[in-house]
């Protein structure tokens, strides 16, 4: 499939190495920043612009691998576009794109991507479209990539959203929270990576709730009480710690 890649950031860039290998064809890199999508071209060895009026019209596939909020600005762009145009937003409903190609539909990469990594992870791809066929192009697209595809319209993929929030985004705000408490403390933090490591690993054959332990699970009051001791001046912690220990001991 010949495909246009609208964007430069983290999804861009690493979508554009998973259709590559692919064996599908970049034929061209639109960005804002002129550097920018001239870096991303090079890699995938196309060409680049940052004018909306020279970006290709004779591609299959345009991919908008862009913020949510830039969605509508670049389904104006693209109006009357021959091809299918998608975009890659778990929030953007799919009736976002409607208006600017005749097939349109949604592509999204429920993964936490980044650009600078040295390895293409996994990554599910969850689809839809406004039309079967559109759709069935689609989960083609999707195969090729990635071994997990599935069918979601808005309501469901946002879900999915909200939970990969909770899953990445909040479980790393933690880690950033406690690599900089053992900053102030004077630990090492990395002495946590194999625990780290140990919980997500153990998540992919276990149910998360079979998984836990600790001391909350435990009812260990005095262990508990020891620790909030510790917080005392960390109130952002020590709400956190008492949020997480009374949603862990009443099975939430």
């Amino acid at each position: 499939m010949n495909i246009v890649i609208i964007g430069t950031g983290n999804a861009a860039t690493i979508l554009g190495r998973k259709l590559k290998e692919a064996g599908h064809g970049i034929l061209q890199v639109f960005g804002r920043d002129a550097a920018a999508a001239s870096a991303l071209a090079y890699e995938l060895d196309t060409e680049s612009t940052n004018y909306w009026t020279v970006v290709r019209r004779d591609a299959d596939l345009y991919l908008l691998a862009v913020s949510d909020v830039a969605v509508e600005e670049v389904k104006r762009e693209l109006q009357f576009a021959e091809g299918t145009v998608v975009h890659t937003a778990a929030a953007v409903p799919l009736h976002g794109l409607k208006g600017s190609a005749e097939h349109y539909g949604v592509f999204y990469p429920l993964q936490s991507l980044q650009k600078h990594s040295s390895r293409l992870p996994e990554i599910p791809i969850i689809i839809d479209a406004s039309d079967g066929a559109t759709l069935h192009q689609l989960e083609q697209l999707a195969h090729s990539i990635s071994g997990r595809v599935v069918a979601a319209g808005d309501e469901e993929r946002l879900r999915l959203h909200l939970a990969a929030v909770f899953c990445n985004n909040f479980t790393n705000h933690l880690y950033a929270l406690m690599e900089d408490w053992c900053a102030r403390q004077g630990l090492d933090f990395s002495l946590l990576r194999p625990l780290i490591l140990e919980t997500a690993e153990r998540v992919q054959t276990l149910s998360p709730r079979a998984s836990q332990t600790g001391p909350a699970l435990r009812h260990d009051v005095e262990t508990i009480e020891r620790h909030l001791a510790l917080l005392d001046g960390e109130p952002l912690l020590k709400e956190l710690y008492l949020l997480m220990t009374r949603s862990i001991q009443a099975g939430g």
